[in-house]
């Protein structure tokens, strides 16, 4: 009878291996939606620490830089999201008020 316990046992674990295997594998990043820069000017940082702020300024988006956010898949950090921008192809942040027109391009 033990050794039944056991092999149930043993395939249970790898059933849950398979499962979370399988589940791991489906995941992936989010595209980023197509967005616009709607403020006449946006900073564009490289990085957001929850202590300081934005750090690292990459560059100064100008209006209409095409950029690219998804609402609830990229984080937004005390009004600050996780942006890409298409022009040289990059990750970085912006205020989330200057992302609009999305799905205009």
């Amino acid at each position: 009878m033990k050794t039944i316990i056991r092999a149930g046992l043993t395939g249970l674990a790898v059933t849950a291996m398979t499962v979370s295997t399988g589940a791991a594998a489906v995941a992936g990043p989010v595209v980023p939606r197509h967005a616009i820069n709607v403020c006449q000017s946006a900073s564009f940082y490289a990085n957001y620490d929850s202590a300081g702020g934005p750090n690292q300024l990459k560059r100064v988006l100008g209006y209409a830089d095409k950029i690219g956010h998804t609402p609830g898949a990229h984080p937004v950090y005390n009004g600050w999201a996780a942006t890409f921008d298409f022009g040289p192809n990059d990750w970085g942040y912006i205020r989330i008020e200057c992302i609009g027109g999305y799905d205009s391009w």
